[in-house]
């Protein structure tokens, strides 16, 4: 393969003088006048007065803050599969099929071109950071892995195709970057999920793979597979070539062990991004914990709400220009594919101003509250990762929900169902993990500590043998791709389905 590395390199140095350049307020100020003056004949942009909007205040004035089940019910449904000068101009050509993390509900989140390209430059910004980082790189040398779902796409409408969120992006891959791009069409297109690894497994060895990229648990199936096919107990004895992990999706910290010891003897370093179906929000441009630098200026207007006003009539709505560094703040999105003031469902902390610099600290409606506890994904995230390096563990999924008492004298308590790296924990090591983990969660939560005090019951701690999550999501349709187990499930008889169906009970 024709390494053009080079020429990826000539222009990451011009993109890197731009970025270093850049002043991010007033880069989102003019995003923002772009995108309302391109969507001003649009039926959204005519309901909110498009033409009149001069500001960032006038914005937030005229368009109120909308769920994806606002602009689903006001704006998309009725005319869906056919959305033409709706919320963006033109026909909008493809919708991706989420997973519904939060609500368990399939979503439709509308696709455009515009957005695509957005991505995209998203992409070339994170190889950009990895060539400061690495001058002597050859990161286009070789296969650039993408472990997504299905690249097959459904017709829905004339110019309307519907698919997983990596399909689309494979439909539109820009010629240059198709000999790079890998697993091959025959492969990509095969929906099963268990059908694609052993594909995977016979083809991926020996080639000369230098970028890896997926959500890190389904990574370590793929890795597992491949150790058991090739006797090799590393990727980096597998693929010595290898420079780049990148991932997304999850937080990184219950897995960094396991990839610190998969990516031994290469040269690859982990390299965090934030995906969303709605657009390509961060990249990594520093070290590990250190905050993913914003996308300014391909097409997405971010606003910061505090977390606590969401169910007020009248929110916060802070952007760039005045949002604190340190505080919770629900993610709002403006976008070049017509989403508006939208509640994406994530919560971040602003670590740094110039440029700007975020942290993903859960899911708005990711919380545990049943006992007024209120444990957040950061909170639990960071408990099970310390509880583990404690215990001396290797996580590899993991869920947690409330167990409520049904009868009078009990008291409740929250249950981790977790999946460990094989082999499973003998009897002391789950006894250790669960101590830790009660431990780390009362260091984290003032509440969570204050309730242990006050009678409520230590975690419960469900050890699920190796490959249930894997099999669980794989029985709801859900396997690969950018589908996710869900870290905190707040209803507790949904949690409770969720407990049986993994436990086989």
């Amino acid at each position: 393969m024709l390494d053009v590395t080079p020429l990826l390199r000539l222009w990451c140095h011009r993109r890197a003088r731009r970025l270093a350049r850049q002043n991010a307020v007033a880069v989102q100020a003019r995003t923002l006048s772009n995108l309302v003056r391109h969507a001003q004949d649009t039926a959204f942009g005519r309901d909110h007065a498009f033409h009149r909007i001069r500001s960032v205040a006038d914005f937030q004035a005229r368009v109120p803050l909308r769920t994806w089940e606002d602009m689903w019910a006001r704006y998309w449904q009725a005319p869906f599969p056919v959305l033409e000068n709706v919320t963006w101009p033109g026909r909008v050509p493809y919708f991706a099929v989420t997973s519904g993390t939060t609500t368990g509900r399939t979503k439709h989140i509308p696709v455009t071109r515009p957005m695509l390209a957005g991505n995209r430059a998203a992409a070339l910004d994170l190889l950009t950071f990895h060539l400061q980082r690495r001058p002597d790189s050859r990161v286009w040398g070789g296969p650039n892995v993408m472990l997504g779902g299905s690249t097959d796409l459904e017709r829905l409408a004339p110019e309307v195709r519907v698919g997983d969120m990596s399909g689309i992006a494979a439909a539109e891959i820009p010629w240059f970057a198709r000999p790079l791009n890998y697993p091959p069409r025959d492969i990509a297109l095969i929906p099963d999920w268990p059908a694609k690894l052993d594909r995977l497994t016979a083809d991926l060895p020996g080639r000369d793979v230098r970028l890896l990229s997926g959500t890190p648990s389904w990574v370590l199936v793929l890795a597992e597979r491949l150790r058991t096919a090739t006797g090799a107990d590393t990727l980096g004895a597998l693929f010595p070539n290898l420079e780049l992990f990148v991932h997304g999706g999850v937080a990184f910290a219950p897995y960094r062990h396991r990839f610190e010891a998969l990516l031994a003897g290469s040269r690859a370093e982990c390299a965090e991004v934030y995906p969303a179906s709605e657009g390509f929000i961060a990249v990594q441009d520093r070290g590990p914990d250190e905050g993913l630098r914003m996308m300014v200026d391909t097409g997405l207007f971010y606003e910061f709400v505090p977390v606590e006003d969401l169910d007020r009539e009248a929110p916060r709505r802070h952007w760039l220009a005045d949002a604190e560094i340190g505080r919770e703040y629900a993610l709002v999105l403006s976008t070049c594919a017509g989403q508006w003031a939208y509640v994406l469902g994530d919560t971040v902390r602003l670590v740094e101003h110039a440029p700007p610099r975020l942290l993903v600290t859960g899911r708005t409606r990711w919380s545990l509250s049943v006992f007024g506890e209120h444990l957040i994904a950061s909170e639990v995230e960071t408990a099970v990762a310390r509880a583990a390096g404690a215990a001396g563990l290797e996580v590899t999924d993991w869920t947690m929900g409330a167990v409520v008492p049904d009868r009078p004298g009990q008291t409740g308590r929250h249950r981790l169902l977790i999946e460990f790296a094989a082999p499973p924990p003998d009897e002391s090591a789950n006894a250790a993990f669960a101590a830790a983990l009660d431990q780390a969660l009362a260091a984290e939560n003032e509440d969570f500590e204050a309730h242990r005090g006050e009678g409520l019951d230590p975690p419960a701690v469900t050890v699920l043998p190796p490959g249930r999550f894997a099999a669980w999501m794989a029985a709801r349709g859900q396997a690969g791709g950018q589908h996710k187990v869900p870290r905190l499930v707040a209803d507790p008889a949904r949690f409770a389905a969720m407990a049986d169906a993994l436990t086989g009970r």
